[in-house]
């Protein structure tokens, strides 16, 4: 049978700034995924993409035709609403792990299908492999169970959903072509729409351990994915957030799991506390589930817990377990006595990740004890010799490149004056802001 289109006539289209056609667009995708477009031509339309942008209209049906390559799923059998969130990484960022069980006790549903961490931001399913016996990969039928007996999974997605962009995500990694909005916005939402659920909740993180780390072009970003969320059905909602320093104390697999269970018993950093809390109520409010227990109570009364340790054991995990630890570890202390002033997130996500927290490349292993454990933060009084970094992994000859990384992520000042840092909640953006 012959094919509707060349992929050539489409990438000098795309390259001479022209709008590209619905039929245009349904058949690349399509015919990407199916292997008679090759990588070399999709990389030069991903490329002139990126050059040349999308406009609304493009960027809707290039996601519906992801979400076409596969299955759609449907959580209509459970008794409660549904609602996910979907964070775009950062240094320390595990507020996933704590945020879908406490709002699985506040009484919504939460199908979390989750990704690994790829250079420095960590993967919420390496966070939580890091437990010993939890399985990441999930029939849709044993999502559903789970989400029937505890209310939330946290699970990897599986191939059939938007096989698209399964393929297009990986060229994109290796054509210096991640950054484009249209490709973002396109990859994150047609996953998230295929999954099925009812309101989605955006996490879009901004500042120097972002992917977005220009303000400006993260809002950018959330008010496409919000556009795209809105017109599929989904209730949508974006929170642009701080990354300029690591969120928490700890980045790393193991070590972020710790932190997390310390948030469900009711403590942990309050930065973290406080973005778990704020992203609980905006998930219900979306779900439309509001005469329940707020997400504060259900911290302290132990009941998000209590559902934590269900969703561990429910898909194979030992919630009782010894997390395991990194064979090695070394302290970088203060060089001087005064207020920390600034910490640049980019710096300690890199050096977690040469600890062996992250990965280089795609299916490579990680270690789940190695990252790094941050002893104060900015604002925050030390004295000389104090320690500010310990950093973990198996493998000693990885401090010293781990150190280079730090060169500089620290600064102390001897008056007290910290660094203008960006506020927790950049903005807020859901579909009454799309004018």
């Amino acid at each position: 049978m012959a094919e509707a289109f060349a992929a050539v006539e489409i990438i000098a289209a795309k390259r001479d700034k022209h709008e590209l056609t619905d039929a245009q667009i349904d058949w690349v995708v399509d015919a990407y995924t199916r292997g008679v477009v090759a990588d070399e031509q999709m990389s030069a339309l991903l490329m002139a993409i990126l050059l040349n942008g999308m406009n609304s209209r493009e960027i809707s049906r290039w996601t519906d035709a992801m979400i076409n390559s596969g299955e759609r799923m449907s959580w209509s059998e459970l008794k409660v609403p549904t609602v996910d969130k979907h964070s775009t990484g950062g240094v320390g960022d595990k507020i996933t792990l704590p945020l879908a069980p406490l709002v699985a006790a506040c009484g919504a549903a939460v199908p979390q299908l989750s990704g690994r961490g790829l250079g420095h931001t960590g993967g919420t399913l390496d966070k939580l492999e890091s437990i010993p016996g939890w399985r990441a990969s999930l029939s849709n039928a044993e999502m559903l169970k789970v989400l029937q007996d505890v209310g939330a999974v946290i699970c990897a997605a599986g191939a059939g959903l938007a096989p698209a962009d399964k393929k297009l995500y990986a060229l994109r990694d290796v054509t210096a072509t991640v950054e484009a909005i249209p490709l973002i916005a396109s990859s994150i939402m047609s996953k998230k729409i295929a999954e099925g659920t009812s309101a989605l909740i955006l996490d879009v993180k901004t500042g120097s351990g972002a992917f977005m780390s220009d303000p400006e072009r993260a809002k950018e970003l959330a008010r496409t994915m919000v556009t795209l969320g809105t017109r599929a059905g989904v209730k949508t909602r974006a929170l642009v957030t701080a990354m300029d320093v690591p969120l928490g104390l700890t980045a790393g697999n193991a070590l972020e799991v710790r932190e997390s269970i310390e948030v469900l018993s009711g403590g942990g950093p309050s930065d973290v506390v406080e973005l778990t809390i704020l992203l609980a109520r905006e998930m219900l409010d979306a779900a439309g589930v509001t005469n329940t227990k707020d997400p504060e109570v259900a911290l302290k009364d132990g009941s998000a817990m209590d559902k934590w340790r269900q969703m561990i054991s429910a898909q194979g995990g030992d919630p009782d377990a010894p997390l395991p630890t990194a064979k090695e570890h070394t302290q970088i202390k203060a060089e001087k006595s005064g207020t920390i002033a600034s910490m640049d997130a980019l710096k300690v996500g890199i050096s977690a990740w040469r600890l062996g927290a992250g990965r280089a490349r795609q299916g490579e292993s990680v270690q789940a004890g190695a990252g790094i454990e941050i002893h104060a933060k900015p604002g925050e009084k030390i004295t000389e010799g104090a320690p500010l970094f310990t950093l973990h992994t198996d493998e000693a000859e990885r401090f010293a490149r781990a150190k280079e990384a730090l060169i500089g992520a620290v600064t102390i000042s001897d008056d007290g004056r910290v660094a203008e840092r960006l506020p927790l909640v950049v903005a807020r953006i859901d579909s009454h802001d799309l004018a």
